[in-house]
């Protein structure tokens, strides 16, 4: 379903913002300034021209390529700017460079990928010319900044007044944070909420407002539903954040060596109704047509009930479901869970 949002239909894009990010492709006027910025940085590098003009001939003619693909041989410092700043770096890979310089313009949008290999073609092949010609949606840099920090507490719902990784990419200190939240709540934009023993103000989106109220009153659907959450799921951005409203500390450990993680590789917290309960370590063996359980932790205080284990049955099955399998098996050989000891 992603890869035809993101590939067949166009409805998104995957592209440059917090980090390589997907968004609506409506959202494309707004990267405007950040495209922009990398032509100028790319027009300072002597020789990326040429390169640039091969490639866009080659492509033009034989349709989308890869780095592997694209005729360009040879090494050249590039440049890249996925993060609203520029940076070079050495690549050993000319054709890399040219593709990704085209990529961060905006002539180039990835066609597709196989794996985590990007195959990229003509962004006027695939996105509408209304919307590649559209004029800038914002009155200066400064309407700009406001859009970016709503966008960022729509995405997470609920964002505090203070040093964030939910902002990163967008340039704050302390008084610009303060003064672009003032200004959309002037605006009628956010909502200030206060959290009991918390000192920092919390804001929401003005358009979430009947939820809030919805959920104050509770009147909302209050049945528990539980989720396994992704990594980078943008409820998990502020690491601080969340050990402050709901004290649940996650870190994920990808990229910790095997012999210094706590839980394991790719484990996901847990989240039934409003509380994190605890976090699994599951992988997929699509071979095997099986989702193998390598542990669950339950958070100190969470009592293993008959209720939960149901909740945790369902929830696998299409957990199991969503990554192509159809059974479950606990490789421990029992489907229960472990209390987290390690905390």
């Amino acid at each position: 379903m992603l890869a035809e949002l993101l590939y067949k239909d166009r409805l998104l894009v995957d592209y440059a913002d917090k980090e390589l990010s997907i968004w609506p492709a409506e959202d494309w006027p707004y990267f405007f300034p950040y495209r922009e910025r990398s032509r100028k940085l790319g027009a300072g590098f002597p020789g990326l021209a040429e390169l640039e003009q091969e490639a866009l001939a080659y492509i033009r003619a034989n349709g989308p390529v890869s780095s592997d693909t694209l005729p360009i041989g040879g090494e050249i410092f590039w440049h890249s700017s996925m993060h609203w700043s520029g940076h070079w770096h050495k690549d050993s890979k000319a054709a890399r460079s040219v593709l990704e310089q085209l990529y961060t313009d905006g002539t180039l949008v990835i066609h597709h990928k196989n794996g985590s290999r990007k195959f990229y073609d003509l962004a006027e092949r695939h996105l509408e010319a209304s919307l590649l010609r559209a004029d800038f949606p914002c009155a200066d840099n400064e309407d700009l900044l406001c859009w970016r920090v709503l966008r960022r507490i729509g995405a997470v719902g609920l964002l505090w007044d203070k040093n964030s990784p939910a902002f990163l990419g967008i340039e704050l200190n302390a008084d610009r944070r303060k003064s672009v939240l003032s200004t959309l709540e002037e605006r009628g934009a956010i909502l200030p909420a206060r959290v009991e023993g918390i000192k920092a103000a919390f804001y929401y989106r003005a358009e979430d407002e009947p939820l809030m109220r919805a959920v104050l009153a509770g009147t909302t659907d209050n049945k528990a539903r539980m989720e396994f959450l992704a990594p980078l799921d943008p409820l998990l951005w502020d690491k601080t954040m969340l050990a402050a409203l709901w004290d649940f500390r996650y870190s994920w450990e990808i990229y910790t060596p095997a012999d210094k993680r706590k839980y394991g590789y790719y484990t996901l917290p847990v989240l039934w109704g409003s509380d994190f309960i605890g976090r699994i370590e599951a992988a997929a063996d699509q071979k095997e047509d099986t989702l193998r359980v390598k542990n669950i932790w339950l958070e100190p205080g969470v009592r293993q009930t008959g209720k939960l284990q149901l909740a945790f049955d369902r929830t696998l099955r299409r957990f199991a479901r969503f990554n192509d399998c159809s059974k479950v098996d606990f490789c421990g050989g029992k489907a229960g869970v472990s209390a987290d000891a390690a905390r």
